[in-house]
C-alpha cells in the first residue's frame, strides 16, 4: 500500500502512516498514445524506400517528431504522476505535487470534519477511487482522485482523525463558544 518511514519534513513525534501516488491507471491514456506514436513512427520509417540514402533526413525528422510527441504526451504525464504524492501522517494529510516547481497543501487531522470516498464501476475494477476530505473554512474541501485502495485510505484516515480527537479532547473543533 505505502511504506511506513520517517520524512525530512515531518514534525517531531509525527510519523508517516501512508504514502501514495495516484493510481497507475492514470497512465493508461498516455501509454496508449505512446504506443500509437511509436507504431506510427516505425510504420512511416518502413514505408520509405530502404535503398534511398537521400531519405535519411526524413527518417531523422520522423524520429525527432516521435521523440517530441512521446515527451509531450507520455514523459510529462509520467513525471506529473510520479511527483504527485499523498501522505497521511499521525498529525495531518499532506499533498505534494510538481515537476519543476512544487506546491503543497496540508490538512491537520484535528481540522478534518468528514472523510468520504466514491468509486465508479471502473474504479472498483482497478481498486481506486475519489477521496473527499472536508474541514471548516473557505478552502475546506479537498478532493483527491485516483487514490489506490481508497476504502482503506478512507478508513485509516478516519481512524487517525478519531485518535487525534480523542488525544486532544476535540481540540480544534468549534464548540460554539
Amino acid at each position: 500500500m505505502g511504506h511506513v518511514a520517517g520524512g525530512g519534513s515531518l514534525t517531531p513525534g509525527e510519523q508517516l502512516v501512508i504514502r501514495l501516488h495516484p493510481h497507475g491507471k492514470t497512465m493508461a491514456g498516455p501509454a496508449a498514445i505512446l504506443l500509437l506514436v511509436v507504431a506510427g513512427a516505425i510504420t512511416l520509417i518502413f514505408v520509405l524506400p530502404a535503398n534511398a540514402a537521400h531519405l535519411w533526413p526524413i527518417r531523422l525528422a520522423i524520429g525527432v517528431a516521435a521523440l517530441a510527441a512521446a515527451t509531450i504526451w507520455f514523459v510529462t504525464p509520467f513525471l506529473r504522476w510520479r511527483t504527485t504524492v499523498y501522505e497521511v501522517t499521525t498529525r495531518r494529510l499532506r499533498l505534494r505535487e510538481g515537476i519543476l516547481t512544487k506546491t503543497g497543501r496540508d490538512f491537520p487531522l484535528n481540522r478534518i470534519t468528514d472523510v468520504s470516498f466514491s468509486q465508479g464501476v471502473l474504479d472498483r475494477v482497478f481498486g481506486c477511487g475519489r477521496l473527499t476530505v472536508e474541514s471548516p473554512g473557505e478552502y475546506g474541501r479537498l478532493v483527491l482522485t485516483e487514490i489506490p485502495n481508497v476504502q482503506r485510505v478512507q478508513s485509516v484516515l478516519f481512524e487517525l482523525v478519531g485518535e487525534d480527537e480523542a488525544r486532544h479532547g476535540g481540540a480544534g473543533q468549534d464548540d460554539g463558544t
